[in-house]
């Protein structure tokens, strides 16, 4: 499963910039993350959300060292950046845990609906590597983020499983 680390050999090596770019930036989003989900576990009142993100922090944590296999796999020291996105949309679900604290009919419906931005951004991000990879031939790489772009879109469900069921009905507990 090697991958080529010659530009010149490789498909659709004008990608390889963008595609390092963005392998750093998720992985400094997974990382904002970890510090996030701390946040949003001790804010959720509903057992089977703060499980959720018990759970994810756990996977988040495997997610990061996938994507040093990723960056070793490209020869590559897994160095990563601060992720704007992710910092924002951390920034807003400290507001909205804020905002709603006095309202537990309303909090964890609040920090869901901030989770699944988080999860959408990822969900994109994911998906984008998995393409380049894909046409840039990283097998490995592909391989990898794939896992995890299928445990994000997990995540997801789970979170709108959650919603649906537990956290946006009349008497959630």
């Amino acid at each position: 499963m090697g991958t080529k680390n010659n530009q010149g050999d490789m498909p659709n090596a004008h990608l390889h910039e963008l595609f390092t770019e963005e392998l750093k930036d998720i992985l400094g989003a997974e990382r904002q993350l970890l510090k996030g989900l701390k946040k949003l576990a001790s804010a959720a009142a509903n057992q089977k959300l703060k499980e959720a993100f018990e759970t994810h922090y756990q996977q988040t944590e495997g997610q990061i060292e996938r994507l040093k296999t990723v960056f070793s796999s490209l020869g590559m020291a897994a160095r990563g950046k601060k992720c704007k996105a992710m910092e924002g949309l951390l920034e807003e679900a400290d507001e909205i845990a804020e905002d709603f604290q006095d309202s537990p009919e309303v909090l964890d419906a609040a920090l869901i609906s901030a989770a699944q931005k988080v999860e959408h951004y990822e969900i994109a991000s994911y998906g984008c590597l998995v393409t380049y990879a894909k046409l840039m031939g990283h097998t490995e790489a592909q391989e990898l983020l794939a896992a995890t772009l299928a445990e994000e879109k997990e995540t997801d469900e789970l979170l709108t499983m959650i919603a649906t069921e537990e956290a946006n009905t009349q008497g959630a507990a």
